[in-house]
């Protein structure tokens, strides 16, 4: 059995990739609304500053940032988990594993998490994110993604409408 530790910083900013078991599914943008509550309840009770998201049909991406005094980001993404998978049918085909441990199958078991080291990595975390759904051939342009606080950064003024233009061809985001 793998020594996985995470890195718990209190007040530390975390980049995250959470993913759903079916890598083909569409459930997170065809259950967006009951996401964003679950998501917004569990900000609420504890919280968590959002510093970008967009949330694809399988996977999702997210920057926070926690609370000066508290580190325990994995409690968060607990919550978040359980709450969204509450409202949603048992998967038929999960694994033995799973269903011994009352699980539904809806989510892979890990997430992916990592903490930003300077403005550098923040800047280019965040330009992954909002590019993301361009990267994945879902839109034409990042503008026309709607699950995306991309949408926030330009209403503020940080970045332009047609950031990123139409093409991965002229960025590398890697992966």
């Amino acid at each position: 059995m793998s020594n996985y530790r995470r890195s718990l910083v209190p007040g530390g900013t975390f980049f995250f990739t959470v993913t759903l078991a079916d890598r083909h599914s569409s459930t997170f943008v065809d259950h967006i609304d009951h996401l964003r509550s679950v998501y917004s309840n569990v900000q609420s009770k504890r919280p968590f500053y959002t510093v970008a998201i967009c949330i694809l049909p399988e996977h999702l991406h997210a920057i926070w940032t926690m609370p000066p005094d508290d580190a325990d980001y994995p409690i968060r993404w607990n919550l978040i988990k359980a709450g969204f998978s509450r409202a949603l049918p048992f998967v038929e085909s999960r694994s033995a594993s799973k269903a011994g441990k009352r699980e539904k199958g809806i989510w892979q078991r890990r997430y992916w998490e990592h903490q930003i080291r300077d403005t550098t990595d923040l800047q280019r975390h965040v330009d992954y994110i909002h590019a993301n759904p361009l990267k994945h051939g879902l839109v034409q342009a990042v503008k026309d993604w709607p699950h995306s606080s991309f949408h926030r950064f330009v209403a503020c003024g940080d970045l332009h409408a047609d950031w990123a233009g139409t093409s991965m061809d002229e960025h590398d985001y890697g992966e």
